[in-house]
């Protein structure tokens, strides 16, 4: 027979003691919901970059952008502290974002640097592109460069 010291499903269910009670809120916090604007928005360091970047791209984004063609351009800015820039492509058109963690080599670019790279578009609606696969090709003369360990590299004009 069944023991009379176990309860039976009809009693009160057994809680811890030390247990706080677990409270959910639906629906999720998301931009946009009534939720998200009666409560205090989350920081901006505890949202996740809009910007795939080397180590957060799918496997098949990064297969696409590999497998595409290389472009020519120049570097319109950098900006080693924020890790990030623009590249104004050599056959026109607007300016590419690049990451940090898409330049390749060992000098840091600067304005006027010829580059190589290849694109990978941004989700989630695929609209805008991003340059990956970035290669210094030609340094600009007369400017100082830094290598990724600190080191100032300065290069003399070409005349």
């Amino acid at each position: 027979m069944a023991d009379p010291s176990l309860t039976s499903p009809s009693e009160a269910p057994l809680r811890s003691p030390r247990a706080a009670p677990l409270s959910l809120s639906f629906p999720f916090l998301r931009e946009g919901s009534r939720v998200w604007e009666r409560g205090a928005p989350p920081q901006p360091r505890s949202l996740p970059s809009p910007l795939p970047t080397k180590r957060n791209r799918t496997y098949s984004a990064t297969v696409r952008a590999t497998s595409g063609p290389a472009f020519k351009g120049v570097c319109k800015s950098f900006c080693r502290s924020q890790g990030h820039g623009f590249i104004r492509p050599t056959n026109g058109g607007d300016d590419i974002f690049v990451h940090i963690s898409d330049i390749e080599g060992e000098y840091v670019p600067v304005e006027g640097d010829e580059v190589t790279y290849k694109v990978s578009r941004i989700p989630p609606k695929n609209l805008k592109i991003q340059a990956v696969e970035v290669k210094i090709v030609h340094l600009n003369p007369g400017t100082k460069h830094e290598t990724w360990s600190g080191q100032i590299i300065s290069q003399l004009d070409e005349s």
